[in-house]
């Protein structure tokens, strides 16, 4: 009656869905980061991409800590560019990759 095989545990701690969040953009040809703050489910314009937030999530027990939200970005043209789960501790683990833009979570927020 025993288990056979390799047994793991994944640790994965509950977590808040946020209503909004603060994400930094920077455009590389001005050197200049803006930080934007933006509503689940909003989208906004930064230079010739769109940035789109469809969800921001954080630890229960550690509100300031950890965010991770799902993204979408686009070009002028409605091109995806990345759509996918951004990291705050962690923003090069699954980044925008462009060569004028940088897109990163800093945290959520309860209120946009």
């Amino acid at each position: 009656p025993g288990v056979t095989g390799p047994v793991t545990s994944v640790f994965q701690p509950a977590t808040e869905e946020a209503q909004g969040l603060t994400l930094r953009a920077l455009d590389r040809s001005l050197a200049r980061p803006t930080d934007l703050e933006l509503a689940i489910g909003q989208t906004v314009m930064f230079g010739r991409i769109a940035i789109r937030v469809n969800d921001c999530r954080y630890p229960v027990d550690d509100p300031s800590s950890d965010a991770f939200a799902q993204l979408q970005v686009f070009d002028t043209e409605g091109a995806v560019l990345f759509d996918g789960w951004m990291i705050a501790s962690a923003p090069a683990l699954n980044a925008l990759e462009h060569p004028r833009y940088d897109v990163w979570v800093l945290r959520c927020a309860s209120t946009s």
